[in-house]
């Protein structure tokens, strides 16, 4: 794990990247989630993140279990909190391993396991003025 962090600030893809680089890798899979402007036909005007202390933990741990099932070089996973605008990024993520497909496996698996359970919670709002959490227990 070269890079586990749940922050404030904007996120940088080349930083994540970077954090995964190596010459043994043949294959890095970047993934970035973005805040778009629409979720179930209904229009987003912005969205907030917010996190359990614990979430970097979980992150930690999760990225753990990818470096387990995977033949993982290096791991790297950044989540924002806080305010966010259409466009902004919200996850960073990405996975080296010595093939492309692999690489590609463990991205996917990534997200799929932070999205269920690192405790981090969306609360959505939408054009019409309603809101609603996402993600909650």
């Amino acid at each position: 794990m070269r890079l586990i962090d749940v922050r404030e600030s904007e996120l940088s893809l080349d930083e994540v990247r970077a954090a995964v680089a190596d010459p043994a890798a043949g294959g890095i899979a970047l993934f970035a989630g973005a805040v778009r402007d629409s979720d179930h036909d209904r229009a987003v005007s912005g969205l907030s993140y917010s996190a359990h202390p614990s979430a970097v933990d979980e992150l930690r741990r999760v990225a753990g279990v990818i470096a387990e099932k995977y033949p993982v070089i290096g791991i790297a996973a950044v989540h924002r909190v806080g305010d966010l605008a259409i466009g902004d990024l919200a996850v960073v993520l990405a996975v080296s391993c010595p093939h492309r497909s692999e690489a590609f496996d463990a991205c996917r698996d990534l997200i799929e396991i932070l999205k269920a359970s690192v405790p981090i919670w969306k609360h959505q709002r939408f054009g019409d003025g309603t809101a609603e959490w996402v993600g909650t227990p």
